[in-house]
């Protein structure tokens, strides 16, 4: 049999190849089989990976749950091969993971924000054009923060209306079609960045206002001081409407308007999904239950439905 660390180098190998990172679960279980191999231990059993995943104390519940699936899914990959091992079945540490109820923005917060972005220092930079068309073009893309500081300028076609997301969260490039206003938008903010940086060497498309590429910890810093500013968190708020949600609000806005129009969800959900850059549809569907609007919505087109037919 394949000792477990090179059966474990094997299984995350197969996976990354497949477009899955597992940073969380490649550092895991390469603890685990730390574990295993301090416990004398060859062969996986439930009650090694339940004590393993319990480790260490005093942590939120989640977190065991979340090793503990770590170890269920390299264990049915291993008992394809090894039929000595055990599959920790579910229920051993149960937790039911509960999404962060979106926070969807308002056409006017969205201009509050944008509007306190053109205002930040210095307004002769380029830091007030960066955060306002960043920020912009997230509300009317849905883009991940990461996809967006990821842009390079080469990834950015207004010729052809067209962005290359690249680096995005399972790998997979994907091609976003821009309207026209937004073109516009982003050519003044190109004339800007290349009038201010003519030559910078950083190849982002968005620039700090030193021309140099952003951080995510910069831009979610950015976001939080002009939430504050517009009024949409406190001053000492830890916890408010995030970055994020600007994703989310595209995604519903987007559902809102077809169920209104009358269209078809269902033909065109998976469009929306390979838009969004949603691995499986069913993440996509997830907005029909969160979102009150959305269920209400869903559950009309239902009713009329059901009335049709009877």
């Amino acid at each position: 049999m394949i000792p477990l660390r090179k059966a474990v180098e094997n299984y995350l190998t197969m996976r990354r190849s497949l477009g899955f990172k597992l940073r969380d679960m490649g550092y895991n279980l390469h603890h685990f089989v730390a574990f295993m191999e301090q416990q004398g231990a060859s062969v996986i059993t439930a009650e090694l990976a339940l004590r393993w995943a319990q480790l260490p104390q005093g942590v939120q519940p989640a977190y065991w749950a979340s090793r503990l699936s770590y170890v269920r899914s390299f264990a049915r990959y291993l008992s394809a091969t090894d039929p000595r091992t055990a599959i920790p079945p579910m229920g051993l540490l149960p937790y039911r993971n509960k999404r962060a109820t979106p926070y969807i923005y308002s056409d006017k917060q969205i201009e509050q924000i944008l509007k306190a972005a053109k205002s930040l220092p210095p307004s002769t930079g380029l830091r007030p054009w960066t955060y306002y068309n960043l920020f912009g073009l997230m509300a009317v893309t849905g883009m991940r923060i990461s996809e967006v500081i990821h842009l390079d300028r080469d990834d950015v076609n207004l010729d052809q209306k067209l962005l290359t997301v690249r680096l995005t969260k399972f790998s997979k490039s994907r091609l976003l079609p821009l309207h026209s206003s937004t073109v516009k938008k982003l050519k003044l903010y190109l004339h800007r960045r290349d009038q201010l940086y003519p030559r910078s060497a950083a190849t982002r498309f968005f620039l700090s206002n030193r021309g140099t590429a952003l951080t995510d910890c910069m831009v979610r810093w950015t976001f939080v001081k002009l939430s504050r500013q517009v009024g949409l968190r406190k001053a000492g708020d830890r916890f408010g409407p995030r970055l994020h949600d600007l994703r989310h609000r595209f995604a519903v806005t987007t559902l809102v308007h077809w169920y209104q129009t009358g269209v078809d969800v269902e033909q065109l959900l998976p469009v929306l999904s390979t838009y969004l850059g949603h691995a499986h549809v069913t993440d996509t569907y997830w907005y029909l239950s969160a979102i009150p609007e959305l269920l209400s919505l869903t559950k009309d087109r239902l009713e009329k439905r059901w009335e049709a037919l009877s």
